[in-house]
């Protein structure tokens, strides 16, 4: 995986516009949603959708998450994060997840919404946005990652939520991005794809060298100052059986840091309810 070349404004726009592709595919794919979908459908869609506009290989396959299962209810083991037969009901909060690679540059993405009416997503998806803001803010003042993570929980905490993002593998609330290459063939070990696979885990080896970790989660790893380069940030919080989380790309330079970019469908949705308040 070679980093990004955070200086490049040609190389960000490629970023963006992959990032840009996933939100247009969730986007349509949560258009298509209805009661008795299930979560292997929607992965297939978004699959269909992604290989019809030009993707060619994965850092990881679709991922989606229905009714409970949004906030992680239950899970104990990895296997539990793959797509499942669980069926879509009125009602239902829903994430969405996909990290496709096309002619190599990437995004990585999470996409909430909610079947119909539910007033516990709305008021924990309205929540929510305080974290973007206080991600960026903790970044730019150069606090280490660990703090990040740890400020991040604080406010959950504080909120009455759960901390979702505590039980992914790793128990991370981001990892870094780049080009994605090698010599590999293009395939996926499931769900990963096998040249992401490769390039992480030699990313983990180079950065254990230097005492950091392309994972950002709250371990002594992530004690040290935001590595430049791009990193998909992944806040989860979750309330009664609801789970919620955005994924966007965040641009860290030697001394700030920015969205990568914010016509995101969260973001337009969090400013719409702000308005209407």
């Amino acid at each position: 995986m070679a980093l990004a070349r955070i200086d490049s404004p040609a190389e960000l726009e490629r970023f963006r516009e992959m990032q840009r592709l996933c939100y247009a595919c969730a986007d349509e794919v949560a258009a298509t949603l209805e009661p008795g979908v299930t979560e292997r459908e929607a992965c297939r869609r978004m699959r269909r959708w992604l290989r019809a506009h030009g993707v060619d290989d994965w850092l990881h396959t679709p991922f989606a998450w229905f009714g409970d299962r949004s906030a992680f209810s239950g899970f104990k083991v990895p296997t539990q994060f793959l797509p499942s037969g669980t069926r879509l009901e009125e009602g239902m909060p829903y994430i969405l997840d996909m990290a496709p690679v096309k002619r190599g540059y990437c995004a990585d993405i999470g996409y909430g919404g909610v079947l119909g009416e539910n007033r516990i997503w709305e008021q924990v998806d309205a929540d929510l946005a305080a974290y973007r803001t206080l991600i960026l803010d903790l970044v730019r003042e150069r606090r280490t990652f660990a703090d990040v993570y740890a400020e991040v929980d604080a406010l959950i905490e504080r909120q009455g939520y759960e901390s979702e993002h505590r039980k992914y593998p790793g128990r991370v609330i981001g990892h870094q991005v780049g080009v994605i290459g090698g010599i590999l063939p293009k395939r996926v070990g499931f769900p990963f794809g096998v040249r992401f696979l490769q390039t992480i885990g030699r990313e983990l080896v180079k950065e254990r060298l230097e005492g950091r970790s392309p994972l950002w989660n709250g371990a002594s790893r992530s004690q040290h100052p935001p590595t430049p380069g791009l990193w998909a940030v992944e806040p989860h919080i979750g309330f009664r059986g609801v789970g919620v989380k955005f994924e966007e790309i965040l641009v860290v330079t030697e001394d700030d840091a920015y969205w990568l970019d914010d016509d995101l469908p969260h973001v337009h949705r969090w400013a719409r309810r702000k308005a209407s308040a």
